[in-house]
């Protein structure tokens, strides 16, 4: 593509992405469609020879996107929300421009040093310890992964080179994410070994059932060394009492890790840090700037007091990878699985930059009066009922009625088009989540995403 047509079709995109941002909400939140329906409109090979881009970009807005579930939609609440703000998507196209490599110092000098200060910034406006080290994974399930990965150095260090892991488990709340899970299945510590730890009312980990757990797994033999707390569970965003459970991490030399993939963000507001108590004592900790500070999919960063142990347990010599600056430099690749990586810190530099520390923070307490706001909506419709406590700016809720009738209000809802929700199931109660995060969602819509719920319930 010669520059001339770059700089015409480039016009044409950027347009495009500036009037989809402005007429957002133009757009039904869930597309109407059906398994296999975009594929089936579609060619069954490629083409033979190439095609002007116009036809491109129009097959784009005609076949593409009417498939679309619209994730940067102020009223999509499924899920966790996330949100691709201007100044990020501007810093996402400079990466693909780039189209660098991260993985050495001296595969990019400005990928690595801005990935180190961005994280700096960051730690800063978390008040998280100082000294931690920060790296950029793709997502939170990457980033237990390699805090798994980490644990299991640090407790069988003969492993790297095939010595066994010898009984070894690890704990973690029943309403964690599974990533955890998946992660130690992934590490060939499998399933089995990974114990899930009951809950209180307020559906946190119990720490007296982790500490019984622990000493049960230690009479039998085995090795307990890993235990991962979550501040802002995915079901009801529960808040894990970190600070207990690190008194039991020590005691036990297990290696604690922080899922706050969703919550994290909130660390920057000082009247939120309460609820992060304990995470200081942190061996590792994630949180995802895609989630909730605005910073186009997908971006997780975790930071850890022992990058040394990280380091050791990925870290391998190639003679083609080998350079001057090694002893002085940070290489990225030797902190995980990835060799090729993303010059994804320079999206969240734009993020960083563009609101500043206020403009974040204004954002993220807005979101958090909308949860409070709703959840009282909530409570004065005695139809419904709020189901766990609104800790952060998810609200979980269902009318107080059968399953199936939860289950045909979320279909009701969701097929609307006006509005996107998700599910969990408490205590075997189908509950419906109501989760805000978007960066363009204002008061309008949660009153609005509200009328339609209440519409919805009451033709059912």
């Amino acid at each position: 593509m010669d520059p001339e047509e770059f700089r015409k079709a480039g016009h044409q995109v950027v347009d495009w992405i500036a009037d989809y941002l402005a007429n957002i909400r133009d757009y039904p939140v869930l597309p109407v469609t059906s398994p296999g329906q975009l594929a089936a409109s579609l060619p069954p090979s490629a083409p033979e020879a190439g095609e002007p881009i116009e036809r491109i970009l129009d097959d784009f807005a005609e076949r593409i996107l009417p498939h679309v579930n619209h994730w940067n939609h102020p009223r999509f609440h499924g899920y966790f929300s996330v949100s691709a703000s201007g100044p990020g998507i501007l810093g996402e196209m400079l990466m693909s421009a780039l189209n660098v490599n991260a993985m050495l110092w001296k595969s990019c000098p400005a990928a690595t040093e801005l990935e180190q200060v961005t994280l700096e910034w960051l730690r800063q406006w978390l008040d998280l310890p100082v000294g931690w080290f920060g790296i950029i994974y793709d997502t939170a399930s990457t980033s237990v992964m390699h805090a798994i990965a980490a644990a299991r150095e640090a407790a069988f260090p003969e492993n790297r080179t095939g010595g066994g892991l010898r009984d070894a488990v690890c704990y973690t709340s029943a309403h964690a994410h599974n990533s955890f899970e998946k992660g130690a299945i992934s590490l060939g510590i499998g399933q089995r070994n990974v114990r899930l730890i009951g809950v209180d009312d307020n559906f946190a980990m119990r720490a007296d059932l982790l500490a019984a757990a622990v000493e049960e797994d230690r009479q039998a033999g085995r090795k307990p060394f890993c235990v991962c707390a979550t501040v802002g569970t995915t079901s009801t965003t529960a808040i894990d009492p970190v600070a207990a459970i690190a008194d039991i991490a020590e005691a036990a030399g297990m290696w604690l890790h922080v899922d706050a993939a969703y919550a994290g963000p909130t660390a920057i507001l000082p009247e939120m840090r309460q609820h992060f108590a304990g995470c200081e004592r942190a061996d590792s900790f994630v949180l995802n700037p895609h989630k909730w500070l605005f910073t186009p999919i997908d971006i997780s960063v975790l930071y850890t007091r022992r990058p040394d142990i990280l380091k050791r347990a990925f870290s391998l010599g190639a003679e083609y990878l080998k350079t001057a600056q090694d002893s002085s430099a940070v290489n990225y690749m030797d902190y995980g699985v990835q060799l090729g990586r993303r010059f994804r810190a320079l999206k969240l530099w734009f993020v960083m930059r563009y609101f500043g520390r206020e403009g974040i923070s204004a954002i993220l307490r807005d979101h958090l009066e909308f949860a409070q706001e709703l959840a009282g909506w909530i409570r004065a419709d005695s139809r419904f009922e709020v189901m766990a406590p609104v800790s952060f700016s998810l609200v979980c809720f269902r009318l107080t009625s059968s399953n199936e009738a939860n289950q045909r209000l979320l279909d009701a809802i969701n097929a609307s088009g006006r509005a996107f929700l998700s599910h969990t199931v408490l205590n075997g109660i189908f509950t419906l989540r109501f989760a805000i995060g978007n960066i363009k969602t204002n008061r309008d819509d949660l009153a609005g995403t509200w009328s339609q719920i209440q519409q919805c319930a009451a033709a059912l």
